[in-house]
């Protein structure tokens, strides 16, 4: 197995950026501590399937065609701009509901057999929203990758992606889902909600207008 020993400094850059604050962060928090461990954890998956789709992405050669189509580049970026304004008008929204009607009624609950679905997407989505991800992976890869890959390294350095943001994830949800970070969350909703409707609105503004 020393073949695959390369996977190790991809893993810990992988995780040293997932761990960087972003919208993904801003997110799963604000899911986390409004709804429940399950649904943020849903949401993570949905992150980590989106890491996933970028490191396929990369390996694939997408950098090459976002370097030499800088118009299919900037659509990207204005969509998942536009995406990550359009969740931080619904988080801003629902800062105004109770805490009672928030969790009901909120972007993050609909139809209750389709919520588990509907927050994977979002997760998935938002991971999706930012295609300088794609850029940082292909950077990840061609300072680590051997010159001779070995069989299968492409489909380990999926599972290396979605491990390792799903896992930071997954973690996040546990810590800020539990009934103490909940209730402090509810003393505060009003607020919380719209620091982080701020957050997310302003990167996705950075995201559109930043070359």
């Amino acid at each position: 197995m020393s073949e695959y020993l390369f996977l190790t400094p991809i893993a810990i850059a992988i995780l040293l950026g997932a761990m960087s604050p972003g919208p993904s962060f801003v997110l799963v928090s604000q899911v986390a501590m409004s709804t429940s461990r399950a649904a943020a954890i849903t949401t993570s998956l949905g992150m980590g399937t989106g890491a996933a789709t970028f490191a396929l992405l990369a390996a694939a050669g997408l950098y090459f065609v976002l370097e030499s189509v800088p118009v299919f580049y900037m659509a990207l970026k204005i969509a998942g701009g536009i995406y990550l304004c359009y969740l931080a008008y619904k988080i801003w929204q629902n800062s105004n509901k109770p805490m009672e009607q928030s969790t009901t009624h909120s972007i993050y609950n609909t139809n209750p057999h389709k919520n588990h679905f509907r927050l994977f997407f979002i997760g998935f989505l938002t991971q999706l929203s930012n295609p300088k991800t794609a850029i940082v992976f292909a950077s990840i890869f061609a300072a680590f990758l051997p010159e001779n890959l070995p069989n299968y390294s492409y489909a380990f350095l999926v599972a290396v992606a979605f491990s390792m943001d799903a896992g930071w994830y997954c973690m996040l949800s546990v810590v800020l889902s539990t009934k103490k970070a909940q209730a402090s969350y509810a003393k505060s909703k009003k607020v919380i909600d719209r620091i982080a409707s701020s957050v997310m609105g302003l990167m996705g503004v950075k995201l559109i207008t930043n070359p």
